[in-house]
């Protein structure tokens, strides 16, 4: 009877520490699916931000086009950005599990910010456009297009960071990767991606005078 007793008291802690462990993981497992849709989440708001910036480029062609002898090269340039930026297709509620798949998105979006920058540099030698009431909107909202990206993808990293951590985390890390949780990659940082493009229309402000040349 003692013996009995004694194999049923260690079965009931084994059991005991069974559920603890049963708990433990789900609880684990919960936890990285949390945060797993945190990246799904902010990945889907990058892919807003750029999907509202891409809206925008047909009208700001359509304007800046009206303007007489407007340079034609540099409409193509940016329709032609544009429609790479179309050919790279994610799905836009789950996060690019494949760096080179998010590093393709990410040129394409790289080069259509920099067909824009190209472009109202060269805007600013057409004045008359200022008078415009669609360029003044069209200034406003590419200002606070640029803004939103910058900091949806900051955001996206952010999520990215805690998801990678925790699947790297001790316990989860013997568990994860067998339950599908691999790691996830990031926006990488480009040349002056710490702060927004700068988009300006000082059309009519003339230029600073060069400073005078000491003897």
């Amino acid at each position: 009877m003692k013996k009995l007793a004694l194999g049923c008291g260690v079965l009931a802690v084994l059991a005991v520490i069974g559920l603890i462990v049963v708990a433990i993981a789900g609880a684990g497992y919960n936890h990285l699916v949390g945060l797993s849709q945190k990246v799904d989440s902010q990945w889907a708001q990058v892919q807003n931000v750029y999907q509202r910036r891409a809206d925008l480029v047909p009208n700001l062609v359509a304007t800046v086009s009206g303007a007489a002898n407007f340079e034609k090269s540099t409409l193509t340039e940016i329709t032609e950005a544009r429609a790479s930026v179309g050919k790279v297709t994610l799905d836009p509620n789950k996060a690019p599990a494949d760096p080179a798949k998010l590093a393709a998105f990410q040129q394409a979006q790289d080069g259509l910010s920099s067909a824009l920058s190209r472009l109202l540099v060269v805007v600013e030698r057409y004045p008359d456009l200022k008078a415009t009431t669609n360029f003044r909107d069209l200034q406003a909202q590419l200002e606070g297009t640029e803004n939103r990206i910058t900091v949806e993808r900051g955001r996206f990293n952010e999520a990215v960071q805690a998801y990678d951590t925790a699947i790297k985390s001790f316990p989860a890390v013997f568990y994860a990767g067998a339950l599908g949780f691999k790691e996830k990659p990031y926006f990488t940082a480009t040349a002056g991606a710490e702060k927004p493009p700068k988009v300006e229309f000082n059309f009519g402000k003339p230029a600073a005078a060069p400073a005078a040349e000491k003897p």
